[in-house]
């Protein structure tokens, strides 16, 4: 008997694999990796794969799901994290791969109760029905606690081997661990970029200027100090590796800055380009250098270097302009204002 289980990286997912292979299913992995998950869940998932057994296969979620973070019909989180939504679209996929490899049903590590939004019991239920996996959909962590699944009903697994774990504490999650031998697992972190609202802050402030969710978008939304000047992004570096990255990241008709002569951020100035954003751009370079002059040097260029002498942005001008979280939006707010659903 084989099953498709979602597996993180995590100790949620690496559990309940190590529950199913002990019930003797046949569990063929699936990873999802994506721009907005610590690169080092891939990494984790593939040990867990290979310390328990089983193949793993990595899925790389492209501008198709970059259209349900602009877009969630069940809405968003505590920031721009749609995790109902996100949820669905991973287990429509591990649907299509069940019916592909002949497998019978899917399973996750999902804990009733443990994150707010995509745990309770209503979320679990629609996650279920609208991802087309209704009654073929177990939780092996909480089943005990959930609904009767058709694959306890038709005795492919045994019910009386499933748990019935509830709530945000792991520490029964990491005793069973030790207990069956399942180790290389990422520690609980909240690791997805969306639920953070500095990173959410930036991405919503893509979104409403008209900017294409794309993974080279999603790079930059990850480096520096994000500011706003009417039609102008700025973003200055916070330390020479940042420096490093703006420099590769330049493209047709954005502007690199820099303080002449002294120690301090690379910035990048893109959207509308002219004199007075050049000028703020500047200021804000200078703002993070070192240099203590009243009138700092500022090179820029973007194919022609140019140099202009500002003084240090002050604390009004950079809190007003640096791009902050402003609350939850609504999805059709977002597209209204210019967003875009990715490519």
């Amino acid at each position: 008997m084989r099953a498709i289980g979602l597996i993180s990286g995590g100790l949620d997912s690496a559990l309940a694999a190590k529950i199913m292979l002990n019930m003797g299913v046949e569990v063929i992995g699936v990873h999802f990796a994506s721009p907005f998950w610590s690169g080092e869940a891939g990494a984790r998932a593939r040990r867990i794969s290979e310390d328990l057994g089983f193949p793993l296969r990595t899925i790389e979620l492209g501008e198709d799901y970059f259209g349900v973070i602009a877009s969630p019909r069940h809405g968003y989180g505590a920031a721009m994290n749609p995790c109902i939504d996100c949820k669905i679209f991973m287990l429509k996929r591990a649907k299509e791969i069940m019916e592909e490899s002949g497998a019978l049903f899917v399973f996750t590590g999902e804990v009733l109760g443990e994150r707010p939004m995509s745990q309770g019991p209503r979320a679990l239920k629609i996650i279920e029905r609208e991802s087309g996996l209704e009654g073929l959909l177990l939780r092996p962590l909480s089943a005990r606690l959930l609904d009767e699944t058709l694959v306890e009903k038709r005795g492919w697994v045994s019910r009386e081997g499933l748990l019935a774990l509830r709530g945000r504490s792991r520490r029964d999650q990491i005793r069973m661990a030790r207990e069956l031998g399942v180790s290389g697992y990422l520690t609980p972190a909240g690791g997805c970029l969306l639920t953070d609202r500095g990173f959410s802050a930036k991405l919503l402030d893509l979104l409403e200027h008209g900017g294409e969710l794309s993974r080279p978008e999603i790079e930059r939304l990850k480096v520096g100090r994000h500011f706003r000047y009417g039609g102008s992004k700025i973003i200055v570096g916070r330390n020479e590796e940042e420096n490093g990255i703006l420099r590769g990241l330049k493209g047709p008709g954005e502007v690199l800055l820099e303080v002449i002569g002294w120690s301090g951020p690379t910035a990048l100035l893109s959207g509308d380009v002219s004199e007075e954003s050049i000028r703020i751009a500047a200021s804000l370079t200078a703002r993070y250098s070192d240099c203590k002059l009243d009138a700092v040097p500022v090179a820029y260029w973007d194919g022609v270097r140019g140099e202009v002498s500002v003084g240090r942005a002050d604390e009004g001008l950079v809190e007003g302009l640096r791009i902050k979280w402003r609350g939850r939006p609504r999805p059709k707010l977002i597209l209204e204002r210019g967003g875009s659903r990715g490519k």
